[in-house]
């Protein structure tokens, strides 16, 4: 038993207590002394030390995915080449702005100095093009065409070269199977800018500086799904830019494949057809103005007639989409722009607007039956009409005296559908109109989509014009104004343009029976382009379904196992019953076989027994211009239309070359006989190409073709026909 007392104990872990809590206090009072001289005393010193760490964010590119045709073949996919890029903000902390350095690169990359100034430069409102229209933060492509040996010496000569990058990078490339460019269709990239980084900041998918953007065609319609997501590390740097640590690290996601329904090597043909067409046009004297046709522009839509889907599309003049790579030079973009080129990035088929002539026919067709006429009745075919003082004549037919309605289309009779046309604006009540008239013949235009976009699945698609009274009315409040100022130096000139607009001051507004009598026959103030009246021709083909027409046909996981079907769609159905319909195809048929399309189908060995074919030809006249040609065809499989500005008749200029294009589909012969061995296409293809099992897609392209048609093209050239 312990001696201490209870006592001394009590005082001994009462002083080990107190040491304790002296030791706690002391070190609290410590902490908060280093803390007081952290945060107060020396507080901005070593907030200043820390704003040196940041973040550094690094941007791994995500490959873009391929557009390919129906068969596989790649029409736009990537390619590694050497890239030289300048940073616009390394350069600006130079003296010069970085001027030296930039003569520097050009004398090494053999540029002119001028055009590698430009490159760097900002876009705006006062800098003409070409300049870069991307973000200034990001690297600035100078050229995607450096050699092995010009990299190498921007690279070890660094210190001439601060701001200059020189390193292998992905690119978009065109290829151009078989020689079809598909330029319009494709589209092409530019840089994200600024704008649009920041627009997309808040959705699902937002921009990187470094990305690219599609800003026409199916680059543009199916950007979200091309583009990819880029992969992204963030690493935690001090002011050294030594890497302190990793915060972040997303891998880059590569875009989808789209499969499209193009058919490369009918792109190629119908390319080269509409070229060929053009030239010849243009050895043609035209008696009305005196000269040879300009055929200064043209079109040509090759659609499935039961899907919509289209298999070629070409307009011209064209361009080289891959002068987009890297950026556009001065010379390349002035040549795209210009009034001289004859603006080639417009995509005539879906953005060339033209009076219809003929082939908007089988509209007025369809109208007076829908206005109570007789399919077999008989109508007077004379070789002119007159209202008033106003005589109008038939274009490319004569007198053929009392016809029906399918012989009317057959002959192409203007002056059936004058008469027509006019009854029917007579009883809507002439030049001041009932309340609510029947306007048969616009309304009906509408009910064929006229007037409206098509649908198709590539931007910038324009609507045409059905010149109804509403159109005349807004037409006439927008130009009133300017008609009336003109019409004050009447009577003192009298000109036909002052005459004109006196009259359109005074009522303009007014639906006249020479607007109606010029419209029943697709002329005056009518408007359509190629892709609405391929849609029209594809409807009565297929029993009257209109399809928007497409271009997409799926799209395919990068990793090849999920696979989005583009199923086509419908926008309407022709007003007409299925037995106006069937007289309708027996009279194109008629067209084909003994009306005008005869002599390029039936009287030169179209085989019509087994694939029978169904045509309107179309000659539209144009004020201060040369007559513009159509030609509509089509078949139970395909949809084909030509047009031609300032081209000539439609027969004559499009018809022999829409003859063409069905002899590569189908393998017609010079006699002909059907080769299959030679036939592209005589069959939609539905199926879509095959997928291994490693994802990738296979290629269907053809050498044996190629080679045919290197050949074909060569042939034509020699023959003047193609460049």
């Amino acid at each position: 038993m312990s001696n201490i007392p209870e006592t001394g104990r009590t005082s001994r872990v009462t002083i080990r207590l107190v040491t304790i809590q002296i030791l706690v206090f002391s070190l609290l009072l410590t902490l908060g002394g280093r803390l007081w001289y952290l945060q107060i005393r020396n507080g901005e010193e070593y907030s200043a030390k820390a704003v040196g760490n940041h973040v550094q964010q690094v941007v791994k590119p995500a490959v873009r995915g391929s557009i390919l045709d129906a068969r596989g073949v790649p029409i736009a996919d990537n390619e590694t080449r050497l890239v030289v890029s300048a940073s616009r903000t390394a350069l600006l902390k130079m003296d010069d702005g970085g001027d030296t350095v930039l003569g520097r690169l050009a004398t090494v990359l053999d540029m002119p100095a001028k055009d590698v100034r430009q490159r760097v430069r900002l876009c705006n409102a006062e800098t003409p093009k070409p300049c870069w229209n991307g973000s200034p933060y990001q690297p600035i492509p100078i050229t995607d065409e450096a050699t092995a040996q010009q990299a190498l010496t921007i690279r070890e000569r660094s210190e001439d070269f601060p701001g200059i990058t020189a390193e292998p990078k992905a690119v978009r490339r065109y290829p151009a199977p078989y020689g079809a460019d598909t330029s319009q269709v494709l589209g092409y990239l530019s840089p994200v800018t600024d704008e649009e980084i920041k627009e997309a900041e808040d959705t699902h998918s937002p921009f990187l500086p470094s990305d690219q953007i599609g800003r026409s065609g199916l680059e543009r319609s199916y950007n979200p799904a091309l583009r990819g997501d880029a992969g992204v590390t963030e690493y935690e740097v001090d002011k050294l830019g030594r890497v302190m640590g990793q915060k972040l690290s997303e891998k880059a996601e590569p875009g989808s494949t789209l499969i499209t329904s193009i058919d490369s090597r009918i792109q190629s043909v119908t390319e080269r057809e509409l070229l060929a067409a053009m030239k010849m046009a243009r050895t043609q004297h035209d008696h009305n103005t005196g000269r040879n046709y300009e055929a200064d522009a043209g079109a040509a839509v090759v659609l499935e007639s039961k899907t919509g889907r289209v298999v070629a599309m070409a307009s011209n003049p064209q361009y080289d989409p891959n002068a987009w790579v890297g950026g556009i030079n001065a010379d390349d973009y002035r040549k795209m722009t210009s009034r001289k080129s004859n603006y080639p990035l417009l995509n005539r088929a879906i953005q060339g607007q033209a009076a219809p002539g003929s082939i908007f026919k089988v509209v007025s067709s369809a109208a007076a039956v829908r206005a109570g006429y007789d399919w077999d009745g008989s109508y007077p075919c004379s070789s002119s009409y007159s209202v008033g003082n106003n005589t109008f004549k038939n274009y490319e037919s004569a007198s053929h005296g009392s016809i029906n309605l399918a012989r009317a289309l057959e002959v192409s009779c203007d002056t059936v559908f004058y008469r027509l046309s006019h009854q029917e604006w007579k009883k809507d009540g002439g030049i001041d109109p009932d309340k609510k008239p029947d306007d048969w013949f616009y309304r009906t235009a509408h009910r064929f989509g006229l007037g409206d976009e098509t649908g198709i699945d590539l931007p910038n698609e324009v609507t045409g014009r059905v010149p109804d009274r509403q159109w005349k009315k807004d037409y006439w409040k927008a130009n009133k104004d300017t008609w009336c100022k003109t019409a004050e130096k009447w009577p003192k000139k009298k000109t036909y343009q002052i005459k004109l607009a006196r009259e359109n001051c005074l009522e303009g507004f007014k639906l006249h029976a020479y607007d109606t009598i010029n419209y029943s026959i697709g002329q005056g103030d009518t408007l359509v382009t190629p892709i609405q009246m391929a849609t029209i021709y594809a409807a009565i083909s297929n029993g009257g379904t209109l399809h928007d027409p497409s271009v997409g046909k799926a799209i395919v996981s990068p990793d090849g196992t999920d696979i989005e079907k583009i199923e086509p769609k419908a926008h309407g159905k022709l007003p007409l019953s299925k037995k106006t319909l069937r007289q309708m195809d027996e009279a194109l048929a008629g067209v084909a076989t003994h009306g005008t399309a005869a002599w390029r189908f039936a009287d030169v060995g179209w085989p019509q027994e087994k694939i029978p074919m169904h045509a309107k030809t179309g000659t539209a006249e144009v004020y201060g211009k040369q007559t513009t040609s159509w030609f509509a065809t089509y078949t139970a499989e395909y949809t084909i239309v030509m047009t031609i500005s300032q081209g000539g008749t439609g027969s004559g200029a499009s018809g022999p070359y829409v003859r063409n294009i069905y002899d590569a589909l189908y393998g017609v012969t010079d006699d002909g006989k059907i080769d299959k061995k030679k036939a592209l296409l005589s069959e939609p293809q539905g199926s879509l190409p095959e997928i291994n099992k490693h994802g990738q897609i296979l290629s269907g392209f053809s050498e044996k073709f190629e080679a045919r048609n290197q050949k074909d093209a060569a042939k034509a050239e020699e023959d003047g026909g193609t460049e």
